[in-house]
């Protein structure tokens, strides 16, 4: 599972991939103390995003792969 987030006039950036055996590894400037996830089994997962501000502000995306 891979969580983007897209802010107001820019392109989107890879916050977070989450595997399905539960790793989660996230891209620079970004970290779970932010951006939680949580993946109970292989087809579920839940992203939090923790004390939200203006700066936040954006479209968030989740993209799921097979592979």
């Amino acid at each position: 599972m891979f969580w983007y987030q897209q802010p107001p006039r820019n392109g989107l950036k890879l916050i977070v991939c989450s595997t399905s055996w539960r790793q989660n590894s996230y891209e620079d400037g970004y970290s779970e103390a932010k951006f939680e996830v949580n993946r109970e089994n292989s087809s579920y997962a839940l992203m939090t995003i923790k004390n939200v501000t203006s700066k936040d502000e954006a479209t968030y995306f989740c993209a799921a792969s097979d592979h």
